[in-house]
């Protein structure tokens, strides 16, 4: 997710598309949560690593 994350913010910013631009930060933040808490130890959605 981080990685999509990542993708749609820079195709936003290329392309001067605001929706990308605010799906990617989205995404991405949501990716970073699931990360760090995977990595807390932590299962999350049935799933010890998200990476």
């Amino acid at each position: 997710m981080v990685v999509l994350g990542l993708v749609l913010l820079v195709l936003g910013f290329l392309f001067k598309i605001s929706i990308l631009w605010t799906i990617g930060i989205v995404v991405l933040v949501i990716g970073l949560v699931l990360m760090l808490m995977g990595s807390m130890g932590r299962a999350v959605g049935g799933r010890r690593h998200y990476y």
